[in-house]
């Protein structure tokens, strides 16, 4: 386990997030807001729980108060994409410049119900991109649910190829 290889995570993550943002360009606002049964309601959600859930780590990581997104976040898809953009490359960023010694500390946080946990954060990082992953192959079965089929592969051996 080396800093590199998280930053190779890292930047996976990003590359996926904006593969799926350029399909998201591209459906109406009705397919971004139709109902559809998953984890969340819509495609609007997904993507805006998958910010949200990113921006917490990256604030818990800095110190930084915790701001919940989904409950609170009101922007328009252009909004959301450009907003997972920016806090996919943010996280890219801090792992760049994550002092490698410290992968094994712990990190001590509370969850969002205030239960106190405390994880090393090596694990906390391969979670923050293995948590993107789980709900972008949710968006790739969405929006063929939603009439949008030109979608391709996010996995992580396409990204190594």
């Amino acid at each position: 386990m080396t800093k590199q290889y998280f930053i190779e995570l890292a930047e996976y993550n990003l590359w996926a997030n904006n593969m799926v943002c350029g399909w998201l360009e591209n459906i109406s606002d009705e397919q971004w807001n139709q109902s559809i049964t998953s984890s969340f309601n819509s495609i609007q959600e997904t993507v805006l729980h998958i910010i949200s859930a990113e921006n917490t780590w990256l604030q818990r990581f800095r110190k930084e108060p915790v701001k919940w997104l989904q409950s609170t976040y009101k922007g328009t898809k252009e909004e959301h994409i450009a907003l997972w953009k920016k806090t996919s490359e943010a996280f890219k960023l801090f792992v760049e410049n994550f002092n490698e010694m410290e992968l094994t500390k712990n990190l001590d946080f509370k969850r969002l119900n205030g239960t106190a946990y405390s994880m090393p954060f090596y694990q906390l990082f391969a979670h923050v991109v293995n948590h993107a992953t789980y709900h972008r192959g949710q968006l790739v079965t969405m929006l063929r649910q939603s009439g949008f089929a030109n979608v391709g592969s996010t996995d992580l051996l396409g990204y190594y190829r």
